[in-house]
């Protein structure tokens, strides 16, 4: 069975899945639009319009390409409900019944459970939620939480496909259970099966993050892979948990060695526990080889029992920020940016605002990796001053905006190239990871399938 990525972040190339479903034969296609980030920011949706909180872009893309899921046989896994899957699928049901007739009504499943928020306080009385690197509890700034969302495995995921879901939208699963899930309803994996959980495992981590493991933002293949139509990858999945990744023949890209070699480590910590909430997978042991062009074939992984403890996503504000930037032009294009610097900072003081942090960037002299090979400060032809704050008070940081602006004429010369107005003040959405007790949780999982 085949198990095709075509979404790997929110904001991803649309037409992926649409190639992913017309280019080939696929039995399921995998759509991961989820990260820390992402689920603050569809909170913060969520706080201007309790309607809003999922990924807009799944709904256009779905009413698109349901004919050829329906035609196909196609049937879609994604997490792009959010921190509001209901909304989701409602938003969905809107949207077909806008488009063509079909030549069947599709039954779209929603998972839900992940949302911890309507008995946050009762869980607070029983598990601290201690962030998992300061240490801090949750009840510090219990107060400041916007939204907490457990992380998911492949179960509920089962249990829709299991009762005839063509669609299913989830909140915070866990984006390697988005491939895995079905290769275990296909094969009929046990729950304790831990060698073939931990293939999925591995699977899924390939498949999670789109065109990175065929060719995409790939040190090894950027030059010589055609990347103007590429080709995501497909999981050729057997029973026994060995698996080919591959593409559609017909799409650019490239499936190698390498490529895939590159997204295994990518988002690694220790390979031999990689923790999820169905196994505890080892991917040390892994073995790829080439298999034929663009196809890859990966067997070797290793399980242990699923942990006693899942982990929780937890969105919190933490005050607010802005960004601005100028752009200075040779002759002394650096020593101009922080002669600009200098100057904001002691303006930024002397009209008492107070932040908890103000960082500085000077893209093209070394901000990203230090100084610039062969590149003298005197030698650069422009330089990008970057300034952020971030501070508990929205008045100050408003402040600041204004404070970019009067250094293009009180200020060093030569400021030029784009500029995008007064910076944008945002409010400050935070991540706390933290752990509960499986026990906690499972109860409260469920799906519900509907007919749109």
């Amino acid at each position: 069975m085949r198990v095709a990525a075509g979404q790997g972040f929110w904001g991803d190339w649309q037409e992926a899945p649409k190639l992913q479903v017309r280019s080939g034969q696929v039995d399921y296609l995998m759509l991961d639009y989820l990260a820390e980030i992402t689920m603050s920011i569809m909170q913060k949706q969520r706080d201007r319009n309790p309607a809003a909180g999922y990924a807009r872009d799944f709904v256009a893309l779905m009413a698109d390409l349901m004919p050829d899921l329906l035609e196909r046989g196609v049937r879609v896994v994604s997490n792009a409900g959010g921190v509001n899957p209901l909304g989701c699928r409602a938003a969905l049901a809107r949207a077909l019944a806008r488009g063509p007739d079909l030549p069947r009504r599709p039954r779209v499943a929603v998972v839900a459970g992940d949302d911890l928020m309507p008995r946050l306080d009762q869980l607070l009385a029983h598990h601290e939620l201690r962030h998992m690197e300061t240490g801090q509890p949750l009840c510090s700034v219990r107060e400041r939480v916007a939204a907490a969302n457990v992380y998911l495995g492949a179960g509920p995921i089962v249990n829709a496909l299991r009762d005839g879901a063509d669609i299913v939208i989830t909140g915070r699963s866990t984006d390697t259970a988005l491939t895995y899930a079905p290769m275990i309803h296909e094969f009929g994996w046990a729950d304790d099966d831990w060698d073939l959980l931990a293939a999925g495992v591995a699977a899924g981590h390939i498949n999670e993050c789109g065109a990175q493991a065929s060719g995409g933002n790939s040190l090894a293949e950027w030059r010589s892979a055609d990347l103007r139509l590429p080709g995501y990858p497909i999981i050729e999945a057997e029973p026994d948990g060995s698996f080919v990744v591959t593409k559609h023949p017909s799409l650019g890209g490239c499936v190698t060695r390498a490529s895939v070699t590159e997204q295994l480590v990518y988002e690694m910590g220790d390979p031999a526990e990689y923790i999820t909430p169905d196994v505890v997978a080892d991917l040390t042991g892994l073995e790829l080889h080439e298999a034929g062009q663009d196809r890859v074939k990966v067997t070797g992984a290793r399980g242990r029992p699923a942990p006693d403890k899942l982990k929780v996503s937890i969105a919190w504000r933490d005050g607010f920020k802005a960004v601005g930037g100028l752009t200075y032009a040779w002759p002394d294009a650096l020593d101009k940016a922080r002669k600009a610097d200098e100057i904001l900072r002691w303006r930024l003081d002397y009209l008492g605002l107070a932040f908890d942090e103000i960082r500085t960037e000077y893209v093209g002299a070394g901000a990203c990796h230090g100084p610039v090979a062969g590149a003298p400060p005197e030698n650069l032809p422009e330089v990008t001053l970057r300034v952020g704050v971030r501070g508990p008070r929205r008045g100050d940081v408003s402040r600041f905006t204004r404070e970019i602006a009067p250094l293009i004429l009180a200020g060093p010369p030569s400021v030029t190239g784009f500029a995008d107005g007064r910076p944008r003040v945002r409010e400050v959405v935070a991540y706390w990871p933290a752990l509960i007790d499986r026990g906690a949780v499972e109860s409260d999982v469920t799906t519900e399938t509907a007919v749109l």
